[in-house]
């Protein structure tokens, strides 16, 4: 069933007023809340490359009081172990039986700041609860909830004693961006403390509503000329000159589920070329892995995603040339 022009508008009203709400406390980063929030609706995850201190955490927790959302975070660190971040058995010796203590992941917001200062075996742990919302310890499978979302943060300047991220679990990320310094006028606004307290945001939705949003975003169009689009980027990206590895089949669809998602935030039941273009960079560049000569010449996956977006015409251009 596709979502009516209705339920578009009734979406693409809700979304704005739950981006208004995070913005009050996170001033100036309109663009990066609608990423997160589009990631949400989407059943994704969301990497933040950001330096300290530019408000991840602020982040975190007002799309969580804005959802009605429990929010948990994990300080990641070498000693961390996976138990640390899944939860453990114990034995309780007055009941003479063993009980499951959640962790921290059992919750609607994840935030997994510095992910890469953990060991691989403990990153190792999120994978399975990203993909599938779940956790198996000792032979059991638990649901951690829905909506859920992890937030992962990872410095980009300092790389002493990090570790760097698998392949197979940044592909797990549906999209990557950053914060990023606010602008001077954000910068003014903030010291004269203009930015509201998180705890003080008033909740917008309820969890299980934000399900039924996923739910409409999910129905809504993409005709098969957008699909090809959306193909025809994959495949510029893994023949591309400066490319290793390209854009895997898990990449196009995380392209095409935030293309929905996106499609309905902006008040419509049919995705558009221009929402692909929209998303193609912070949804595909951190699934590529380049050359050696060429990250040595100073090519960044942004560069490379871009260049593919102008040299793969959209659907329009191409039936006109």
């Amino acid at each position: 069933m596709t979502i009516t022009q209705e339920q578009a508008t009734w979406f693409a009203q809700t979304f704005s007023q739950i981006a208004d709400n995070v913005e009050r406390a996170v001033l100036g980063k309109r663009h990066v809340v609608e990423l997160v929030l589009t990631a949400m609706l989407s059943d994704g995850h969301v990497l933040l490359e950001d330096v300290p201190g530019t408000g991840k955490t602020s982040l975190a927790r007002a799309v969580a009081q804005s959802v009605q959302g429990t929010n948990t975070r994990i300080q990641f660190t070498p000693d961390l172990l996976p138990g640390d971040i899944t939860g453990i058995t114990v034995y309780d010796q007055k009941s003479g039986s063993f009980e499951f203590h959640t962790g921290p992941v059992f919750a609607n917001i994840v935030l997994a700041d510095e992910i890469n200062r953990a060991s691989p075996k403990t990153q190792s742990a999120l994978l399975e609860v990203m993909e599938e919302g779940r956790v198996t310890i000792d032979g059991v499978t638990r649901e951690v909830g829905v909506p859920f979302l992890v937030l992962a943060t990872q410095n980009p300047v300092e790389q002493a004693g990090t570790y760097r991220l698998p392949e197979a679990q940044l592909d797990r990320f549906l999209l990557r961006t950053s914060l990023g310094y606010p602008d001077h006028a954000a910068t003014v606004r903030i010291l004269d403390g203009a930015a509201v307290a998180t705890a003080d945001l008033r909740p917008i939705i309820t969890p299980q509503a934000l399900v039924g949003m996923a739910d409409l975003a999910a129905s809504v169009y993409v005709d098969p000329l957008v699909l090809d689009y959306i193909a025809r980027l994959v495949d510029a990206t893994r023949t591309a000159d400066e490319v290793r590895l390209g854009v895997s089949i898990r990449g196009a669809l995380a392209l095409t589920r935030a293309t929905r998602a996106r499609a309905a935030a902006q008040g419509r039941t049919f995705a558009t070329p221009d929402d692909v273009k929209a998303l193609a960079v912070p949804v595909l560049s951190h699934r590529l892995i380049l050359h050696p000569e060429a990250e040595f010449d100073g090519v960044t996956q942004e560069a490379v995603v871009g260049q593919v977006l102008l040299d793969t015409l959209p659907p329009t251009q191409r039936e006109s040339a």
